[in-house]
């Protein structure tokens, strides 16, 4: 009997059923901004059948609901015959938008305990409901809180009494500014131009500015290598692997804080990976195409500072792509890496924090359809993302301070070039996300590079892993994961500051503190709350400790600073440093 075989007309056919859906999706994807309706219409029946067979769990949110009206009665009785009474309840740490003395008065105190205890019943009333998906669960809480901080008593002119004191000074002038702001920041958003006070950091002028010269450049990345700031040199020079989610001089800001500037002034010779933005044309580059153009920086590395082992660092997916390359490198026996650093970078993703949020069956589907349509997830779309998972210091303060008190937020260098966010292709971020995040290739040593498993457990070269203290996007209980994964000396950093403040905090910065604590092959490793007290805490920043980190696994002796570019070799210097992918809008 012959095999059954379906005709190609057949194949065809189905596709063309399957760009019905994808096209439905994708339209849907504009009025919905990107968030897939099932996925949230899944979590919320979720919860609300299992709440709904639950009368105990009910009963229980009546009790709590009396309980807190009872403790706002008692507070609004005592405040009414002693006005400074002490509040019935704390803000959540991190939450600072009744922090000012005049939330403290009535009516205001009022409103601020009303709604805080309002915020925290419905914490109960999503969490801990028997029988749902705890995905589910995180995602109605999440979808519970956003609406929450819509109607907060901070986001409302006349029930915010900062914003009715300066009313009251300016005669309401405030009111009539803020419009003006918005009016602006529409416009601006509209016809495609950057925020108000972007033009102060201009790439090349203001920042990313440290010296150096374009020597390699293909359809991916251009090569940076920096011009020497010593004489002589560290042997081993260090190649910088940034995220494409982000532009690269997140890593050489200003001249103060630039990590970049930090490592040549002690006398390393740097490289740095810089992406070039992606159009709808670039929709069909796959993961294994961002990984041979890193491999390629390798190769043009080795070629103008020869014989010598490459120190490695990669931030945020910039590490995850290393840390790829690097197993598959070990794999086949290439042993061209003197260490690995990782920056906020995570190797596990199974507690990837507050982004698994986006990340499931049908959201996934429901963004690759929307990709599909496009070639690429769009720079609007990421911030948007972004920018909901930390509502309160990026949307709703934004709101207040420059809409309702009338006054312009600040721009500075790490907020201009958060605002110069760039494209995602398609089948790359489709593959990323499905591979890494959904089926944690990587880590269960699934993820095939040329056909064969890249596996980390491969890797022989030390490491040096930072984690940062208020990371959402790679919380450093994920990225402490490494240990797990690896059998090599590894040395990791936790440092105060959150993604990209922590990672970017220079010596001198005040307030700045880190704990470090290194594991060698063989010792007992500790879970990541038993690793915390135990490592040793250090005031200042952890650029310090890692240069020592990179002395002791250097050859110690210095040598003469290599030239720019190797023209003989085929990397001659093609431009001045930042280049022009970095320039692309």
């Amino acid at each position: 009997m012959k095999p059954d075989v379906t005709p190609a007309a057949d194949s065809l056919g189905l596709e063309a059923f399957h760009s019905i859906d994808r096209m439905r999706e994708a339209l849907g994807a504009q009025l919905t901004g990107g968030l897939s309706p099932a996925a949230l219409a899944l979590a919320y029946f979720d919860w609300m059948l299992h709440l709904a067979a639950a009368p105990g769990k009910r009963m229980e949110l009546t009790y709590k609901a009396g309980r807190k009206a009872s403790r706002l009665a008692a507070h609004v009785a005592t405040a009414l015959m002693q006005p400074d009474a002490p509040a019935c309840i704390e803000p959540l740490p991190g939450d600072n938008r009744f922090s000012d003395e005049s939330w403290h008065r009535p009516p205001y105190s009022y409103w601020a305990q009303a709604f805080l205890l309002g915020q925290q019943w419905w914490h109960n009333a999503t969490h801990e409901v028997p029988g749902v998906t705890p995905h589910h669960q995180d995602v109605v809480s999440f979808a519970a809180r956003q609406m929450l901080d819509m109607f907060s008593p901070s986001n409302l002119p006349f029930t915010n009494p900062q914003v009715m004191a300066k009313a009251m000074e300016t005669g309401g002038a405030n009111f009539v500014q803020g419009f003006r702001h918005w009016i602006e920041d529409v416009g601006r958003q509209a016809s495609g131009q950057p925020p108000v006070g972007t033009e102060n950091f201009v790439v090349g002028r203001d920042v990313a500015v440290t010296p150096g010269k374009v020597v390699f450049r293909d359809e991916l990345i251009e090569l940076i290598q920096y011009a020497p700031a010593t004489e002589s040199v560290v042997a081993e020079p260090i190649l910088i692997v940034p995220a494409w989610i982000m532009k690269y001089y997140i890593l050489d800001l200003s001249p103060g804080n630039s990590l970049v500037r930090f490592l040549v002034e002690n006398g390393h010779t740097v490289f740095c990976v810089s992406w070039r933005n992606p159009t709808a044309e670039d929709r069909d580059l796959a993961m294994e195409d961002y990984r041979e153009s890193l491999m390629a920086a390798l190769d043009a590395v080795g070629a103008i500072v020869p014989e010598r082992k490459i120190h490695a660092a990669g931030y945020c997916l910039g590490g995850t792509l290393l840390s790829i390359a690097a197993a598959a490198m070990a794999r086949s026996g290439d042993d061209r890496l003197a260490s690995l650093t990782l920056l906020a970078a995570q190797t596990d993703f199974t507690e990837p924090g507050e982004l698994a949020l986006f990340i499931d069956p049908s959201q996934l589907h429901f963004l690759e359809s929307m990709m599909w349509n496009r070639g690429y997830l769009s720079a609007d779309q990421m911030a948007g993302a972004f920018q909901l998972l930390r509502s309160n210091d990026l949307v709703w303060s934004r709101v207040v301070h420059d809409y309702l008190m009338g006054e312009r937020s600040p721009m500075f260098d790490i907020t201009a070039w958060n605002a110069d966010s760039t494209r995602m292709p398609y089948r790359m971020h489709a593959e990323y996300l499905r591979r890494l995040y959904l089926d944690n290739e990587l880590a269960s040593g699934r993820f095939l590079v040329a056909g064969r498993p890249a596996v980390l457990q491969n890797i022989r070269a030390p490491i040096f892993c930072v984690g940062t203290e208020r990371d959402h996007v790679a919380p450093w209980r994920s990225v402490y994961k490494i240990h797990l994964l690896t059998d090599v000396e590894v040395t990791f950093v936790l440092t105060s500051g959150g993604h990209n403040a922590g990672i970017v905090s220079e010596p001198g910065r005040p307030n700045r503190r880190f704990r470090i604590a290194t594991r060698h092959h063989g010792d007992v490793l500790s879970g990541p709350d038993e690793w915390l007290p135990a490592a040793e805490l250090r005031e200042g920043s952890w650029w310090t400790a890692w240069l020592e980190w990179l002395a002791a696994r250097s050859t110690s002796e210095r040598v003469p600073a290599p030239a720019m570019g190797a023209p003989a070799t085929g990397y001659a210097p093609l431009a001045d440093a930042p280049g022009s992918y970095v320039l692309q809008r």
